[in-house]
Formats: C-alpha cells, structure tokens, sequence
C-alpha cells in the first residue's frame, strides 16, 4: 500500500502541470487582460467593459502593439511599466515556467487589484467554505445513509414511492432556487423574518459569551447550509439504495440468512460494508463540489464571502495570481482527496489491493 501511494503521489505532478497549462492557455486567450481593464479604468469605463467592446485578449498584452493604445493616449512608459508590473514582459512560456516554480514552493504572489497575497485572501475566505461544505456534507450523510438503506429495505412499499417523489423534486430543482424560496419564505422576503440574510457572523459576534456566538453561528448558516443540503443528498440517496439492492441478492446474503442470523446483523455486519464502497468512492467529488463549486452562487445570494465568490470575482476581473492560485489549491486538493478515498477502500474492504492491480 506505501509503494501504491507513493506512486499515486508522484502521478500528482504531471497531473497538476497539465492542468495549469491547459488552463494557462485558456485564461490567455480569454478577452480582457490586467492591462487591458487597468487602462478601460483610467479611461473612465471600469469593469473591463471597453476591453470587451473591442475584443483585447489576455494572451495579447505582451505581444500586441501598443500603437492603438497610443492612439488612446496611454504613455507608452506607463505601458512598459504596467507589463513589467504584471509580468507580461516576458514571453508566455517563461511566465508559466515561473509560475510552476513558485507553486512548487506554494509561493502564489500577490492579488493584482487586492494588494494582498493570494495565500492571505485563500485564508482569509477559507472558513467561510468549510463551514458550508462541511456541514452541508455532513448532513447530507447523515440523511441519505439511513435514508437510502430504509429505502433499499422498504423497496417498493409506499415509503419508498413516496420519498423517491421528493428526492426527485430535490433533484430537478437547483440548489440556489430552493434558497431564493428560504428566502422567502423565512428571512424577510415575504412570509417570516426568522434568519438573517448576509454574512456567517452578527456585527456584534466577538462581544457575546461562546454559547451565543455557537447559536449565531448556527443561526446565519441554517438556511445556506439547507438550501445545499435539498439539492445534494438526492444522488447518495439512490446511490446507497441501489447499491444496497446489488448487495441484498448476492448469495453470501442468501447464506447468512440461511444460517439463522438476524436481518439486522446481516443488513449491518455483511452488506453494509461492501454496499459503502461505491458511497465512499463518491465521497471526493462531493466534498470538492460542495467546497468550491455548489456553493459558489449560495455564497453570493447569502452574501457568504468564500472561496467560490473569490474564485468568480478573480476569473472576471482578469486577477491572474488569484484564478491559478485557487486552480491549484482546489486540483491539489481534489487530487489529495481522491487518494484518501482510495486508501478508506483498503480500511473499509482489506482485500482491496491496489499494488497488485496496478502491477
């Protein structure tokens, strides 16, 4: 199992250079570089709006003439000094080179607009995702588990009829419209005024005993936390149904009933260990889902300052240190997390082996 990891660690590298440089290109060619919005600024348009008008690339900011910027009255000093400040005086392949190296290092510069390090602004919003993602994943194990082995158990009756309609409804609908609906429905938007609408925290946080500041804590991520929660635990749900069901007909089941054991011991001590295996491999994807990807619009409609609304500000407003620092701390992490998935498979199952698959 050690050789298996190593290995699997060394893979990693590869991995997260093809990624960078796929996505390098990219975010190259995309329309609207640092210098491009710096200059639309100076002119009065903010935003990057008259770079999108006429079509100004990224990938062209060290390489293009600066006649047409001339003729819109920018000095051309003060354009040499915008792409050494940016380091777009160098040719592509070097940048990326220096990019690689000073990520090996886990050195991601600084913001471009923020005057802060990409690592202090990742720290910074950190918080704010794992206690979406976290609770939200929690929760959503905690439910679909039983629920799906009661389904599994139950399959066919009314139960499960009636509880597949809502988890196809929790499905069918996204996430971010079941929180327009809590909204609604319980922070003031027509019905109750129960929960708040923006932040993690009250003002007054740091002033209140612990107990307090747990309630608050709780109270402001409930209806977020919710609003995750409805539209993701519909696939693990089925998922662990569907899988209880393969495990339920196969014939070591048939034997141990046979042998008088009780459905409970059989549910639990024999198909509950082999039916986790395909929940457990699904675990990665959920946690990196809800991390950095689900909860990117219940950040922003619950004004939840994370590392998703980050992430989107930077690839809008053209912040390169900060699109590929988050890019490589979130495929990093995905990549770490897919490994412990692999070795939970070896705690849950021992003859899983993976040298030898490999080999």
């Amino acid at each position: 199992m050690g050789a298996y990891i190593l290995r699997r660690l060394a893979l990693m590298i590869p991995t997260l250079v093809g990624i960078m440089l796929l996505n390098f290109i990219v975010v190259q060619a995309a329309p609207g570089g640092p210098i491009e919005q710096f200059i639309a600024n100076m002119e009065g348009h903010g935003g990057g709006t008259l770079d999108r008008a006429t079509g100004g690339g990224g990938a062209e900011v060290a390489d293009a003439s600066s006649d047409s910027r001339g003729a819109r009255g920018i000095p051309e000093d003060l354009l040499k000094e915008l792409e050494v400040l940016y380091g777009f005086d160098k040719p592509p392949h070097e940048r990326f080179l220096k990019m690689l190296t000073d990520y090996a290092t886990f050195d991601f510069g600084e913001s471009f607009y923020r005057d802060r390090t990409v690592v202090e602004l990742v720290l910074e919003k950190l918080p704010v995702s794992i206690s979406l993602g976290l609770w939200s994943t929690l929760i959503i194990y905690l439910i679909s588990i039983p629920l799906g082995v009661r389904k599994a158990v139950t399959d066919g009756s009314r139960f499960d009829v009636w509880t597949s309609s809502v988890i196809v409804v929790g499905y069918a609908i996204p996430g971010f419209l079941f929180a327009f609906l809590l909204i609604v429905l319980f922070a003031g938007g027509t019905y109750f005024d129960i929960f708040p609408l923006r932040g993690l925290t009250s003002p007054n946080w740091d002033q209140m005993p612990w107990y307090q500041q747990v309630a608050d804590y709780f109270w402001h991520l409930a209806l977020p936390v919710t609003a995750n929660v409805i539209g993701g635990f519909a696939t693990l749900t089925l998922l662990t149904k569907n899988s209880f069901l393969d495990e339920i007909g196969k014939q070591y089941v048939v034997t141990a009933r046979a042998k008088g054991l009780e459905e409970r011991q059989v549910l639990y001590g024999h198909v509950f260990r082999n039916a986790m295996l395909i929940v457990i491999a699904s675990l990665p994807g959920v946690l990196v889902a809800l991390f950095f990807t689900g909860s990117l619009l219940i950040e922003v409609i619950f004004s939840l300052d994370g590392l998703g609304l980050l992430g989107f500000e930077a690839a809008l407003n053209r912040d390169y240190p900060v699109v590929f620092g988050t890019l490589y701390i979130f495929t990093l992490m995905g990549l770490v997390l897919k490994l412990v998935s692999d070795v939970t498979y070896v705690l849950v199952d021992p003859r899983i082996d993976f040298e030898s698959r490999e080999g």
